[in-house]
Formats: structure tokens, C-alpha cells, sequence
């Protein structure tokens, strides 16, 4: 079993055992077969990579091919205890939507994302004049799948203004180890940041 990347670690930590869950985007499925194993988690993945729909079948992974920006639509109200997405909300044509979609699928929402506040994506823009291209963000613009990036501030107003309640969150720099000065100055500090959350 491949090891878990360390956002995905902490993603796996706050999912409850017995759970049942959709992974948004989930790549190589590697998220839902340790959380299969270790918290007997049930549920299944939405990717729209062929490539990562193979390594999911291979991983013993339920797997269905959707592309996220077409909505949750054929998914019932309530469906799930968690519905979770790794690094690809700032990739999505309308985030806000997707978000309150996630919580009426699910009962709780995960989600991970590269924070965009960040002092090294502020000097390069500040000094160089140029579009950010660091480790949580390394794209150049005009070949980024990234479409709507944001910073941990911007996460927090848009959950106040849609009524979603922050239940928790970590910040965690290019390795995705957190520290105390990285949690007192976040949206400055912190390259990534994951949120769970809930209707308020």
C-alpha cells in the first residue's frame, strides 16, 4: 500500500471510522483504500483522469468518471458522512457552489487547498511582477489547471457568507508540517491549508 501524503494524512485523521465517504477528484485512490483498511471506511471516488481511474480499479478502489465542474447533481441529499477534496477546489469554475453542493451530499465537508496569501507568492508578485510559481503552486499561468485561487482568508469569508460552520483546520508549509508561529499568522505563514466543515 502506497504511503499516504501528509495532507492526506491529516485528511485520513479527521475522517471518523465506520464512515461513509466520496473523495472529489481522487486521483489514484490511494486516500479511500487506506481509510478502507484502517477506519473500515466505505464509499467510492469521483475522478475524471483515465489514467488515475485505472490505478483506482487497481488499488481495489470504487471509482466513477465525472468531471466535478458539471456538478453533483445524480447524487441524493445526505448521502454521505464526509465528502472530501484534496487539492483541486481552487481548480473547479464555481467553488462556492461546489462547497454547498459538498454539504448537501454530506454531512461534513473536507477539503484542501494551496493558500495563495502566502509571504513567497506575495514577494514574487510584489518584487518580480510575475504570477506566483511556487511548490503549492507550481504552474506557470498560462498552463495552470488552477482557475481560482484563494487565500485562507478568502476560504473563511466565503464559508461566513454561505452559512458553513468551520468545525476545524490545520496550515501546513511545502512539507505539510504545521508550527505554532504558521498557526498564529496563517494566511501568511502557511503554504496549504485544509478545512473541515458543516451547515451552520
Amino acid at each position: 500500500m502506497t504511503k499516504l501524503r501528509a495532507d492526506l494524512a491529516i485528511i485520513a485523521d479527521w475522517v471518523t471510522k465506520d464512515a461513509h465517504i466520496l473523495d472529489l477528484g481522487c486521483g489514484d485512490g490511494v486516500l479511500l483504500q487506506h481509510l478502507a483498511k484502517h477506519k473500515n471506511v466505505t464509499g467510492y471516488g469521483l475522478e475524471i483522469d483515465m489514467d488515475n481511474i485505472r490505478a483506482c480499479i487497481n488499488n481495489d478502489v470504487s471509482v466513477i468518471q465525472s468531471d466535478l465542474n458539471n456538478g453533483l447533481t445524480g447524487i441524493l441529499d445526505n448521502t454521505f458522512d464526509f465528502v472530501v477534496m484534496s487539492q483541486s477546489l481552487q481548480a473547479m469554475y464555481f467553488p462556492d457552489k461546489l462547497l454547498l453542493e459538498m454539504l448537501r451530499i454530506g454531512k461534513q465537508g473536507i477539503v484542501s487547498f494551496p493558500n495563495m496569501g502566502h509571504w513567497r507568492s506575495r514577494v514574487q508578485f510584489a518584487l518580480g511582477g510575475n504570477m506566483p510559481v511556487t511548490k503549492a503552486i507550481p504552474h506557470q499561468w498560462y498552463n495552470t489547471p488552477n482557475i481560482h485561487l484563494c487565500t485562507i482568508k478568502d476560504f473563511k469569508n466565503l464559508c461566513e457568507e454561505q452559512n458553513i460552520n468551520v468545525n476545524r483546520n490545520a496550515v501546513v508549509d511545502r512539507d505539510h508540517v504545521g508550527h505554532l508561529t504558521m498557526r498564529m499568522f496563517p494566511n501568511l505563514l502557511a503554504e496549504s491549508a485544509l478545512f473541515q466543515f458543516e451547515s451552520k
